[in-house]
């Protein structure tokens, strides 16, 4: 997409991230506090600096709390300031990010707090019940589908049509996870094997417990302000040179499972405003949205990072570990990390800004590193962000 618009120029200069949980004994409003504050000391900033904040969550029932962006405005900053909450299913912690973006790039706040939380253990009987209500009630609702039931055509979509291997799957869950080691914030890192994955509790066919992310709680923010200001609080400015999002329809059982042509459609969008032409030879660090192994490759291939059916092998040589080509979810990724699901992509962002900053501390990649790029996808499979960063 080409636009004639003039956008300024909008810099990241804090971030701060909750632990992510099972189970937290903090309020909503008191975990998007502690990612906030965490923001804004990075930045070298107090709130009464911040002229606006952009709030992203998930359906309200993860909260428990209905109208959750006014609710999250108490522990957000945005008492008496111009406050938004974006939504788009999974894809939102992205979106929260470029919304935060747009609200300076378009001249309209010159600081901007950009906050992502998601509490979801009060979903009784199980988080997975709040998806009850999102599907069609003439077409859908009476299969009494769930999240998982449906991921799983998807996953086997794939595979069938690009003949690949449960196996090779699973070293996405075995990377992810061992990556979640070093990091601080990180619910379930450890080291596991492809055998541990492959013997683990069949969910859906062939969707089994460790082909998927944990249900988590946590908070993650970030401070966005205008080109000409970044200078004078951070020497190490992380630019945003390129933003994209799309919305498929929502009748996914009519579309081609194996490829995930809204995410393409966002890439290219991010692309083109980042003057990027060859995605593999001029990005150095990603963070795909992995909620599930096998999602991670599905994304690798929509934003052109490798030819479809090839990332899977391109993951087996080891192109995307750590000290690979193109290392891949350094954070852990929600495997590893956990996937509150909101502040889970905005953690995606973070894990780049950090990586460009080269404050990551052991997370970070051995090489030097300069654009790196965020992604997540979300809703019935169909919309997906992405944003790109440059140091």
């Amino acid at each position: 997409m080409r636009t004639n618009l003039k956008f300024r120029r909008v810099a990241a200069i804090g971030a701060g991230l909750t632990e992510f949980r099972r189970r937290t004994l903090e309020t909503p409003q008191e975990l998007a506090w502690e990612a906030s504050r965490k923001a804004l000391d990075e930045a070298g900033l107090e709130l009464r600096d911040i002229d606006c904040v952009v709030i992203g969550s998930a359906p309200d029932a993860f909260d428990g709390v209905h109208m959750k962006g006014e609710y999250l405005s108490h522990g957000s900053g945005g008492i008496r300031k111009p406050t938004s909450r974006v939504y788009v299913g999974g894809a939102t912690g992205v979106m929260t990010a470029i919304s935060g973006w747009y609200h300076v790039a378009s001249g309209l706040c010159k600081n901007v707090l950009a906050v992502a939380e998601e509490k979801m253990s009060p979903g009784r009987p199980h988080p997975q019940a709040v998806f009850r209500y999102i599907w069609d009630p003439i077409t859908e609702k009476p299969l009494n589908p769930n999240l998982i039931w449906i991921f799983a055509m998807e996953m086997h979509r794939y595979m069938y049509v690009n003949k690949v291997s449960k196996e090779e799957i699973a070293l996405v869950s075995v990377k992810n996870k061992r990556n979640a080691i070093n990091n601080p914030y990180a619910q379930l890192g450890g080291q596991i094997t492809v055998d541990d994955v492959l013997k683990s509790e069949v969910l859906v066919w062939p969707v089994q417990l460790l082909d998927v992310s944990p249900v988590s709680d946590g908070a993650a923010a970030m401070v966005f302000v205008e080109g000409d200001i970044a200078r004078r609080y951070t020497d190490t400015p992380v630019w945003i040179e390129g933003v994209g999002w799309t919305l498929d329809n929502t009748s996914w059982p009519d579309r081609e499972l194996a490829y995930p042509r809204y995410l393409e459609n966002a890439a290219r969008m991010a692309y083109t405003m980042a003057g990027i032409e060859r995605p593999q030879k001029e990005i150095d660090v990603i963070e795909p949205y992995d909620p599930f192994d096998y999602k991670e490759l599905h994304h690798i291939e929509g934003l052109l990072l490798a030819k479809r059916g090839e990332a899977p092998l391109l993951l087996k040589e080891g192109f995307f570990d750590v000290d690979g080509d193109i290392p891949s979810s350094p954070s852990g990724g929600l495997l590893g990390v956990g996937n509150p699901i909101a502040a889970a992509g905005l953690m995606k962002v973070i894990s780049i800004y950090w990586q460009l900053k080269g404050t990551a501390g052991k997370m970070q990649v051995k090489r030097p590193v300069h654009t790196g790029l965020a992604q997540a996808w979300g809703d019935l499979m169909q919309a997906s962000t992405v944003i790109i960063m440059r140091n």
